[in-house]
């Protein structure tokens, strides 16, 4: 009788744990799974998840898993923002003067305090990068100062000197998407590259580069022009720890190409640059150009401010990061975000302490998570899929909620996702993330469906090796089956 009695009790204990798991998780639907098995990406690893807006599982395959979640990591990462800075924090990059005037000379030094701020380049600034030079320009001219009898010095010790994340690939590192982090930035920390094969076949095509043909990199120009009709094939390289960079693209005859290529030692690049444009504009530096990073010895006692630049707020940026899909922005944010909260240099490894923080407060299992960047471009960067659909819905209550909802990409419309579902029921009606890197295709966000309601999708394929517009077109019908279904 006892052991009969301890069958029921486990069978009832079993039946109510199956029970309890039922009305959390929820099966996939059977026209999804169709979709995904008569795929070409049947053999890689799939993740879909929805929830209703309280949160209600609707569908869920693999959702407890965990992913590499590419670029919809920084959904997590611009809430992180937002709660810990807020959307109406700004920078001040400060210009000053160390020195006295003599008639249209500064005898000693100006000084530029780098202030982590992202976006000294042409987003915010009718496309212009070199707008904040000619302010400053425009501050010296205005004192009649036509000599700088001294150094510029470019101050950048508010974050480490570790330029990446750990865990980006090396062959990324030549390009805008893995530029060097550094407080005091300029242009996204790039040249742009501009190629016109414009010769003849065998010959080398022409190149140019912004700012000005700067000498402070050197280009290898390797390219060779093909015939009319050929494919063009890229190939640039940036040898590491040099600004040395190799081209050695082949492009069919009349082919233009333009390439933003990174550089490395980015606030000696601003003050490099600073420095000829003043030459340009008639004003002589006769001094070094000179780096400190030393982050505890920074006073500005004895210093004359003679410009503040404040930036945009971080509300903005963030709709920029999240609809152009930024790693720079998201970088440069999480470094900022850790100098802020601990009162020390930022760094990666700080600023992903406070994102986890962020991610436990928002219902992350953050003993699950594995962080490498806030940008999600490194491989080592994992999420349970879980996690990141039940972030759509908490977030809902936050008072910056709004500000990250139109941050997000609408499908047909803008950003990343302008060029998918143009031609489908979704157009107009997601709003959400993309994210790629190698092997990874992910899309978050949220679907307003045909019958008006707002669901969390989360679709995420790790491991394929099809062609990434084939797992796209997969993703675009799965969401399809959504519209049409709640």
């Amino acid at each position: 009788m006892k052991f009969k009695n301890a069958v029921l009790l486990i069978f009832c204990v079993l039946v109510s744990v199956l029970s309890a798991r039922g009305a959390v998780y929820a099966q996939v639907s059977s026209q999804i799974e169709y979709i995904i098995d008569r795929s070409q990406a049947n053999n890689a690893f799939w993740v879909v998840q929805v929830r209703d807006s309280t949160g209600n599982v609707l569908e869920d395959l693999n959702g407890d898993k965990l992913i590499r979640p590419a670029s919809n990591l920084k959904l997590v990462s611009s809430g992180a923002f937002l709660d810990n800075l807020g959307p109406d924090y700004t920078f001040q990059t400060v210009l000053y003067g160390r020195g006295y005037q003599d008639g249209d000379r500064w005898r000693g030094d100006l000084i530029i305090k780098g202030a982590g701020d992202p976006s000294i380049n042409g987003e915010f600034y009718n496309g212009d990068p070199l707008f904040l030079f000619e302010k400053w320009y425009q501050v010296l001219d205005s004192l009649g100062i036509a000599h700088i009898d001294g150094n510029l010095v470019a101050f950048d010790g508010m974050f480490d000197d570790v330029p990446y994340p750990r865990g980006w690939e090396w062959d990324d590192l030549s390009y805008y998407y893995a530029p060097e982090i550094n407080a005091l930035s300029f242009n996204s920390n790039v040249v742009n590259l501009e190629v016109r094969a414009d010769g003849e076949i065998g010959s080398t095509p022409s190149i140019q580069w912004f700012p000005f043909n700067t000498p402070y990199v050197e280009f290898i120009n390797e390219q060779v022009v093909t015939p009319s009709g050929t494919r063009f094939n890229e190939s640039y390289r940036r040898v590491l720890g040099t600004n040395t960079i190799i081209l050695r693209s082949t492009l069919p005859r009349g082919y233009y190409e333009t390439e933003p290529l990174s550089i490395m030692a980015p606030s000696l690049y601003f003050i490099d640059t600073f420095a000829r444009f003043l030459n340009d504009a008639g004003i002589r530096v006769s001094g070094q150009l000179l780096v400190d990073n030393d982050y505890y010895s920074w006073s500005d006692e004895g210093l004359s401010i003679l410009d503040i630049h404040t930036s945009e707020s971080v509300g903005r940026m963030v709709q920029w990061l999240n609809r152009e899909s930024d790693n720079f922005y998201t970088e440069m944010l999480s470094k900022t975000m850790a100098a802020e909260r601990f009162g020390v240099q930022g760094s990666t490894d700080l600023g992903l302490k406070v994102i986890k923080d962020f991610m436990h407060t928002t219902g992350f299992d953050t003993l699950s998570v594995s962080m490498r960047d806030a940008s999600g471009m490194a491989p080592a960067t994992l999420v349970k899929a879980s996690d990141m659909n039940r972030y759509l819905i908490t977030i809902q209550d936050k008072p910056w909620f709004d500000v990250l909802f139109e941050s997000l990409s609408i499908g047909g419309m803008n950003g990343t996702l302008g060029h998918r579902f143009r031609n489908s029921s979704v157009n107009g009606n997601f709003y959400g993330k993309t994210g790629f890197v190698s092997g990874v295709r992910s899309l978050t966000g949220y679907l307003r469906t045909k019958s008006g309601n707002r669901i969390a999708v989360t679709i995420v394929t790790n491991n394929y090796t099809v062609r990434t517009a084939h797992v796209d077109w997969v993703h675009e019908r799965v969401l399809d089956y959504l519209y049409n279904s709640y």
